[in-house]
């Protein structure tokens, strides 16, 4: 086997366990939203200040991703995941006893610091373990979690909240944290290859040399693209439903439900067909019926035809789209540089939820939330598109010309 593709790990952690530690990182992402007002009301103080919870968190997953992957590098990834886990649950019981609205922020920060390391590191461990195919299908499963996670956790924050308070969301969720700290402790092995050498100038050479690899960031910032642009519809739904088209709040959760429904198909077409299509035709075909969705989409909204029913049927072929592209990209993406994997999956970590926290900051510019969500899916999903294209054209350009370079 080539130097590029290291000798598969013969041990491998349990799918099912590396599902549970990345659905506990996204679930706190949205799981807090509905506890918001019950907390402000709690701790006596205004919306916009518990507000900062939410945004802090994005930015803990966003930035902490880009210090697992590397620190696994050189440090294994089993001991990082049990620090990443140690700290989610530590910052967990903080925030369910947190006195004021300060504490609760800060605890917020860290669990989502100690939350990301199941993102970026389920992710290495997948790709340490498995041949290019089986990292697709696998790969497909993480993806689905990270995505389904948004829309799950506000149906469970909301049943939290009401058993007993905001405080309630913060037991499910150390509870959690410390049945995936056990379990990973029991059933997780170290599937990496360590190299033992940490220094900040060999974190900043990895992601420099990712960097000026045109094939990682054409599959990085397309995959990225197409996994999070999801959720500017996420964001704009309760007021597309609700306030333009005049239907029940109950109606929110229904149609959310169906849409993820979409991104789960996606991701099991890609998992029965990767055996059999090419990688790089599955993402051209996923981006492209992502396009095509947020196009009708706009169209609609643009002559006033828009319901319900056309916004679900629409949504859920878009989530098709990204469920199918997401983990063929995530794939692709690290696959670029076998011997930075844990490098790759942390900074595609960053892209992603860096890109979700700008989709979600956009579509709330303008005064029509259906014309913001429309523009910013079509947007996205051609840029995606675009950066997809020129990575497989790239890459297909470096194997017929092998000495060209690509700075990888």
């Amino acid at each position: 086997m080539s130097a590029l593709h290291p000798v598969i790990t013969a041990r491998r952690a349990p799918l099912w366990l590396l599902v549970m530690i990345t659905l506990s990182g996204t679930l706190a992402m949205h799981m807090f939203v509905p506890a918001l007002p019950d907390a402000a009301r709690s701790l006596n103080v205004s919306s916009a200040a518990v507000q900062a919870t939410i945004g802090l968190y994005i930015l803990g997953l966003a930035f902490g991703q880009l210090f697992y992957g590397p620190l696994s590098d050189a440090l294994g990834r089993r001991p990082l995941l049990m620090v990443g886990l140690s700290l989610y649950l530590g910052a967990g019981v903080l925030a369910m006893l947190a006195p004021n609205v300060e504490t609760l922020v800060l605890a917020r920060l860290f669990q989502a610091l100690g939350g990301c390391a199941g993102l970026a590191l389920g992710r290495a461990m997948v790709r340490d373990t498995t041949t290019a195919d089986e990292a697709v299908r696998a790969l497909a499963l993480l993806n689905l979690i990270m995505m389904v996670g948004p829309g799950l956790a506000p149906l469970i924050g909301s049943t939290m909240v009401e058993l007993g308070g905001w405080r309630m969301v913060f037991v499910f969720l150390a509870l959690l944290g410390a049945a995936t700290l056990f379990l990973t402790w029991r059933l997780v092995p170290e599937t990496g290859h360590p190299t033992g050498v940490v220094s900040v100038g060999a974190l900043a050479r990895d992601y420099s040399t990712l960097l000026r690899s045109p094939k990682y960031l054409g599959y990085a910032f397309g995959g990225a693209c197409a996994t999070t642009s999801i959720y500017a519809f996420i964001a704009a739904a309760p007021f597309i439903i609700t306030e333009q088209l005049h239907h029940p709040v109950r109606d929110v959760g229904i149609a959310l439900g169906i849409i993820m429904i979409g991104m789960g198909l996606g991701n099991a077409l890609t998992r029965r067909m990767v055996l059999n299509v090419p990688v790089e035709r599955l993402l051209v075909f996923g981006n492209g019926l992502s396009i095509a969705s947020a196009a009708i989409f706009l169209m609609l909204e643009l002559m006033g035809w828009l319901t319900l029913p056309a916004v679900v049927v629409l949504m859920l072929f878009f989530a098709t789209g990204s469920g199918t592209a997401s983990p063929a990209a995530l794939s692709k993406t690290l696959m670029v540089d076998a011997h930075h994997v844990g490098s790759a999956a942390g900074l595609y970590g960053f892209s992603q939820m860096a890109l979700g926290a700008v989709f979600t900051l956009m579509v709330g510019w303008g005064s029509n939330p259906a014309l913001s969500a429309a523009i910013v899916l079509i947007v996205a999903a051609v840029i995606g598109q675009a950066s997809v294209q020129f990575a497989i054209h790239r890459e297909r350009r470096d194997a017929a010309f092998p000495h060209a370079g690509d700075g990888v």
